[in-house]
Order: C-alpha cells, then sequence, then structure tokens
C-alpha cells in the first residue's frame, strides 16, 4: 500500500461559500511532500494548475504522484447529467495528461453533497424517509454508469464512487444499493473509513464494511471519526459543517476507528493500491501540516 494525502486535509474543500483564508496550494504540496506522503489528489478544479504541462512540473519537482480529483454531480437530477458529464471529462483529461501510465489516477464521483437542505442537516442520522425514491435511483444509477462510461471512452481512467456523509449515498443500505444498481464493469467505490463510520452511526462497523464491499472497493480514504463528537452532533441536531468544525475527523489514531484491524484486513485481503488520508477541515482550521505529519508517523507505526 502507498500512502497519499489530499488538499481538504489543508481545509479546501468542495463547498461553496466557506469562510477562511485558503492554503495556497504550493503550500500544501510543500508540505504534503515534506511530511512524508507519496502521492496527492487534485482538489477543487482550479485550486492546482489546470495546464497539464504546469500541473506535471509543480508534481514533478516535489516527487508527487497525482491519484485522483474529487467531481461532485447531481446524479439524482437527469437535466444536470450533460453538464455533469462534461466537468467530469475536463478533469479526467488533465488527470490522464498528469498521471503515470503504469500506475493511473482514478475519476472520483459523488454525488453533490450538502445540495440538499435536509441532508446536510440530518448527516450521520439519515432515516429511510430521507432517502431517494425509485425513480432518482434508477437516475442515479444510470448517470453514474453512463459518466463512467465515458471517462473510460475518452481517457481510458476507471471511476470510484465516493460515498459521502450531506449526500445522498451516505448509509450502509445507500451504499448498497448503490452497488446493486451500478455495473461493476464500469464503476466501483472509494471506502472512506469516516465518512462510512459517521454514516452508519458506528465506528466499529468499519472491518465489516470493508469485508461486505471488498469486491467493489477499488481505492480507499483514511480518515477518522470521533465518536464523543458524533454522539454530540446526534444530540444537539447539529449539521454536517457544525460537525466537521467541532472536529468530527479528527487526526488518525484519536479517533473510534480501529486503524490497526483496517490495516490487517487490507493487507490479509491483498489490497496492494492507494491510501489516501483525509483529515477533513474546514478553511482556517487547526494546523494541516502538524496533523499531516502526525497521521503519517501514525501510519508508519502500522507498518505503512
Amino acid at each position: 500500500m502507498r500512502i497519499a494525502n489530499a488538499p481538504c486535509s489543508w481545509g479546501t474543500l468542495e463547498f461553496d461559500g466557506l469562510d477562511g483564508e485558503q492554503i495556497a496550494y504550493g503550500q500544501m504540496l510543500d508540505e504534503l511532500a515534506e511530511t512524508g506522503y507519496a502521492g496527492t489528489e487534485l482538489g477543487n478544479w482550479g485550486y492546482m494548475p489546470t495546464d497539464a504541462a504546469a500541473l506535471r512540473a509543480e508534481l514533478g519537482r516535489r516527487k508527487i504522484s497525482m491519484r485522483g480529483a474529487f467531481v461532485p454531480v447531481a446524479l439524482s437530477r437527469e437535466e444536470e447529467l450533460g453538464s455533469g458529464i462534461r466537468r467530469a471529462l475536463r478533469t479526467a483529461r488533465l488527470l490522464a495528461d498528469v498521471g503515470e501510465p503504469a500506475d493511473p489516477p482514478v475519476l472520483v464521483l459523488a454525488d453533490e453533497n450538502a445540495r440538499n437542505p435536509v441532508r446536510a442537516a440530518n448527516a450521520g442520522r439519515i432515516t429511510p424517509a430521507m432517502g431517494l425514491s425509485e425513480a432518482h435511483w434508477s437516475s442515479v444509477a444510470k448517470g453514474a454508469n453512463s459518466l463512467a462510461a465515458a471517462v473510460r471512452k475518452e481517457t481510458g481512467l476507471a471511476t470510484v464512487f465516493h460515498h459521502h456523509c450531506a449526500g445522498f449515498v451516505e448509509t450502509p443500505a445507500e451504499i448498497r444499493r448503490f452497488l446493486e444498481l451500478t455495473d461493476p464493469g464500469l464503476v466501483n467505490l472509494v471506502f472512506d473509513t469516516g465518512h462510512y463510520a459517521y454514516g452508519a452511526g458506528d465506528c466499529t462497523a468499519v472491518v465489516g464494511a470493508l469485508d461486505e464491499f471488498f469486491d467493489r472497493i477499488d481505492y480507499v480514504h483514511f480518515k477518522d471519526c470521533h465518536a464523543g463528537v458524533a454522539d454530540e452532533a446526534g444530540r444537539k441536531g447539529w449539521d454536517y459543517f457544525t460537525a466537521v468544525g467541532s472536529g468530527l475527523f479528527c487526526e488518525l489514531g484519536q479517533g473510534g476507528i480501529d486503524f490497526p484491524a483496517v490495516v490487517s484486513f487490507l493487507r490479509s485481503h491483498g489490497y496492494d493500491g492507494w491510501v489516501v488520508v483525509e483529515q477533513d477541515v474546514l478553511p482556517g482550521m487547526g494546523s494541516p501540516r502538524q496533523s499531516a505529519s502526525r497521521n503519517r508517523a501514525y501510519l508508519r507505526g502500522l507498518g505503512l
């Protein structure tokens, strides 16, 4: 397993309207490399250079590999699929141009998270009544398959889907439904430990979920989830952003996820792909370089 990190650990998230000063991509890449990571994700379109030659130069002088890019698309809205595919293809072309042919990056597809106010307000405690209708599930599956097929045809890259809190594919049941309806030859899963734990309401459920979904997992995000913050969010009815801003996704080893068991499972099942550390923080929150360093040291302690 090879270890990367991502711009979200430096406060660069995909959501509009977040307050706080954004850390420049050059500083973020310097700190990512200096703290011992071998790869990065792209971040929001325009955060890093979108000219392939310029981006290759930035990555090359730091000896960092481009691993993927997060592209949110409102898959349940058929009228928005065309624009979503165009954005995905734009991103995939850049990834293909800067990636390594022997170890290509992936297009990380997700629902357009936090767009629906009910889902954003109730992340971590979603009920079936807050879910999609059958017609909308059909749109999600059709959209994901179509987008992944277009990305593969034009760029040769694979698409992985990111289950994500505050989106329409958050809970274990919703992840199962998504996988049942989508084509494993086109789109598989990026398994995010922290989002799964919060969406399931149980930090201890992660290894069982890895076992259940392993045949569809092509990519892994390591994110911890602070059980105390999750419990407080439930008691006080916090929305997703309040929970994140209160330290929901803490440094690795400081939350409720059993990462030694996670690493043991992945090793025993032959996973040899990339692990991307993500410690989602809001802009201006925390000390990203120090957290990245401690997270890397923690994983070294697990033999990674």
